[in-house]
């Protein structure tokens, strides 16, 4: 697989014969119709093995090393470069083949999105790509119940393709996540009690073998109170052999200040918990000024926050899925972002005529274009580059793993990058 960047005169059957490939087989790579013209500046992946690489003009190991999916340090290695800035046009470089190491893929959907015939939807697609298939979510109640949730189909497609089914648990109050719900609970043993209870039952009833606690925007005094919960859950789960995980904000230093971090410590939920999810995501969010969703450089500073007080074997990274398309001027409260495919955001680019660019410090994909009606907008996505740029976090830092939001957004050129690059574990043989 080698990640290319298409130029302003590329098509695709000038691409096939460039790399000597058939175009049936570029469309498939990237989930693309025959009928999709190419847009200046996006990504493609190409389904062919190198075995050597021509140095050109301009070019970097690092970019070279980019856009066959290694390393800097390995492709430095196999060609014997002390010093990755002395590189020459005309050199040859010998390309190693990734080196593929097993880690885990948790994938969560919502199941609204499981409609239509039995495996067509994107998260049961996705099944065959995943260790753990999450339906999001049973929200918990103040009497200790848990909201009744269709989860029957994404559990079939978790069992039809070895995955894993996940349970996930959070403090919903209708649409988003309620630190009153959660300090009501917390400070009623009774209620903790039968919560666990109804955990345990529909774990046992749905063949669920894993937790996922994803409580958001506890109180800082209810911090301890947590802690208590989390050792009392985890306690009477691991008697039944499950294991338990919870989701983390993006913090990059301990003790930071504001409601989404102050009820969180990753130290503790990294000694007690079997794993954790960083949600490395939403810095660009809808309701937010346009920017990344998942700007490498941020997300690169959560890691090693999280490695300073978690093992690296705990620790699954969060990636998104989707991107976002801003009208400007940005104004709070007004215009909320419209979450879009990567696809999806290729086609509304050549759709409004605009050029790709990269951010090589965020390391995403963004462009801006005027609609119809003559509003500006700005657009981030992820493509096989960002992509590619994040999973090289996971090998250098050893995690566990990865974590995708949402499945229900198509993005096929993902599960491509991410199975040229690791092996995806199975708990289920």
């Amino acid at each position: 697989m080698q990640i290319y960047t298409v130029k302003t005169r590329d098509t695709i059957q000038s691409l096939a014969q460039q790399f000597n490939i058939g175009p049936e087989a570029i469309f498939a790579a990237n989930g693309m119709h025959e009928s999709e013209p190419l847009v200046s500046g996006q990504s493609l992946i190409i389904p062919v093995q190198a075995a050597t690489h021509q140095v050109m003009p301009g070019e970097t190991l690092w970019l070279i090393s980019q856009k066959y999916s290694v390393t800097l340090q390995e492709l430095a290695r196999v060609n014997h470069i002390t010093n990755p800035a002395l590189i020459l046009p005309g050199m040859m470089l010998r390309i190693p083949k990734p080196r593929k190491i097993a880690i885990e893929v948790n994938g969560y959907t919502e199941p609204s999105a499981m409609t239509g015939a039995p495996g067509s939807s994107p998260a049961a697609s996705a099944a065959r790509h995943l260790t753990f298939l999450s339906p999001f979510s049973h929200q918990v109640r103040p009497d200790g119940s848990l909201s009744m949730l269709y989860d029957k189909p994404i559990i079939q497609a978790a069992n039809q393709n070895r995955a894993t089914p996940m349970m996930v648990i959070t403090n919903f109050d209708g649409y988003s996540f309620s630190p009153s719900l959660v300090h009501f609970i917390l400070s009623n043993k009774t209620v903790i009690d039968r919560l666990i209870h109804n955990v345990i039952n529909t774990m046992r009833t749905n063949r669920y073998w894993v937790l996922n606690v994803d409580f958001a925007f506890i109180p800082a005094a209810d911090r301890a109170l947590y802690h208590q919960f989390l050792e009392h859950l985890t306690d009477s789960l691991h008697r039944y052999g499950y294991l338990v995980s919870s989701t983390l904000p993006p913090a990059v230093e301990p003790n930071l200040a504001g409601h989404l971090y102050e009820g969180q410590d990753y130290a503790f939920h990294g000694r007690l918990l079997d794993f954790v999810i960083l949600m490395t995501y939403e810095w660009g969010w809808s309701g937010g000024p346009p920017m990344p969703v998942a700007p490498r450089n941020e997300v690169a500073k959560v890691v090693a926050h999280a490695l300073s007080v978690i093992p690296a074997n705990k620790i699954m990274l969060g990636m998104p899925l989707y991107g976002y398309d801003w009208t400007l001027p940005y104004v709070p409260g007004q215009d909320w972002a419209l979450s879009i495919s990567s696809n999806d955001a290729v086609r509304r680019a050549a759709r409004y005529g605009a050029s790709i660019q990269y951010d090589p410090i965020a390391e995403s994909p963004y462009y801006r274009y005027l609609d119809e009606q003559g509003r500006d907008h700005e657009v981030w996505y992820e493509d096989a580059r960002s992509v590619q740029a994040k999973l090289d976090l996971v090998k250098c830092y050893h995690l566990r793993g990865i974590s995708g939001w949402v499945l229900d957004v198509p993005f096929p050129v993902f599960w491509q990058v991410l199975e040229q690059n690791f092996h995806v574990h199975k708990w289920v043989k």
